[in-house]
């Protein structure tokens, strides 16, 4: 009788293991997923100054556009920084979204602005560096669907029973979506100067 009980708890105990293993793996897995939305980020917000060099001598009467879209850029910069330091954090994850948002409308002003010159529309190296960001906003909406996708199963695995039992003794808060306020937003700012 005594081995039956023994070996009941073993099992408990075993199986309590196997869920905080789960959580760890589930959160581990979301952080992961931001990390590569920070890469991706990070790699927007390094081309965004050198679009702007580009574009400064073509513009130079359009120096308000051309700073708003700097100021977005290191309020995002800043957003993405406070969300890469807790990807868990609500108020941060929502922050950088917000920011990154800011961002997306004040590169689609300067990109509507360059319309109307043809001479910058030919010029070799803005329309590389449009290309490569075409390319980068591409793959940040692939790293926030891992991230979201991630964060989903996570909050899941958090969330059944009975993980939710173990999930609140050690601690392990809700992750937030990484999402885009309007549908207008969603779409990748456009990069065409055709």
């Amino acid at each position: 009788m005594i081995w039956v009980m023994l070996g009941v708890v073993v099992l408990l105990i075993l199986f309590l293991i196997g869920i905080y293993n789960r959580l760890v793996t589930s959160r581990n897995g979301y952080k992961n997923a931001f990390a590569q939305i920070d890469v991706q980020l990070t790699r927007r917000y390094d081309l965004i100054p050198n679009l702007v060099e580009t574009v400064k001598g073509y513009l130079a009467h359009e120096r308000n556009t051309l700073e708003a879209v700097i100021k977005a850029r290191n309020v995002a910069v800043t957003g993405l920084k406070a969300a890469a330091a807790n990807p868990g954090d609500p108020a941060a994850v929502q922050g950088l979204a917000a920011a990154d948002n800011q961002l997306s409308g004040a590169l689609g002003r300067l990109f509507a602005l360059a319309e109307a010159y043809p001479d910058l529309k030919a010029n070799q190296n803005m329309m590389q560096l449009s290309e490569e960001l075409t390319s980068t906003e591409n793959k940040v909406a692939f790293a926030r669907q891992a991230y979201n996708d991630a964060v989903l199963g996570y909050n899941n695995t958090r969330e059944v029973f009975p993980n939710s039992l173990i999930a609140g003794s050690f601690g392990f808060m809700p992750a937030q979506m990484l999402e885009i306020e309007s549908p207008q937003k969603r779409d990748v700012p456009k990069v065409s100067f055709t």
